[in-house]
């Protein structure tokens, strides 16, 4: 993902080329997704955060500033997007039995079970804690990257994700096929 190659196309967009904004949403559509669906645990609200994402970044690309990666900047909008439906929604809706983004249908029960029980334990974090986890272990950002996205000294990150791991192992302790 070539960053300089998004300068571009944003530039390109902002000249009034709005073809120039696809590859954009090609490049990042499926990350996007995928954290949405991570921090949110329902599909269907994650394609709906995900498409307001690209909206509203389509929208406000006058705002984005180039010194940074175009993914941060879409990142914060769709994290804002997944907050304010969280914030919204208040209770959490129960695992979507269709979850399965990273799931090969040749895969065996036992890895079945153990993805639904991670996302079910992941989903009864806070989200700031779920935050964290997501960003470590399903986007693979460095603790350096995560505090950057969350505006967060990476002491904090490294906390908090501490905690959440711990949290995580109780919630799962026992529910884990042997």
């Amino acid at each position: 993902m070539d960053s300089g190659n998004d300068v571009e196309l944003t530039s390109r967009c902002l000249a009034g080329d709005p073809e120039a904004f696809e590859p954009l949403v090609r490049r990042y559509e499926r990350v996007v997704f995928n954290v949405a669906l991570r921090m949110l645990g329902n599909r269907e609200d994650a394609r709906d955060v995900a498409q307001t994402t690209f909206v509203k970044a389509y929208e406000n690309l006058g705002t984005y500033d180039p010194r940074y990666r175009f993914f941060s900047w879409v990142y914060r909008i769709m994290r804002n997007e997944c907050l304010n439906l969280l914030q919204r929604r208040k209770t959490y809706q129960p695992l979507d039995p269709e979850l399965a983004s990273s799931v090969n249908p040749d895969e065996d029960l036992d890895a079945r079970e153990l993805n639904e029980s991670v996302q079910a334990a992941l989903m009864k974090l806070p989200a700031d804690y779920r935050e964290v986890v997501v960003l470590r272990h399903f986007v693979d950002l460095s603790y350096r990257e995560i505090g950057a996205q969350l505006r967060l000294p990476e002491k904090t990150v490294k906390s908090r994700l501490y905690t959440a791991r711990q949290r995580l192992g109780e919630l799962l302790e026992g529910r884990l096929p042997r």
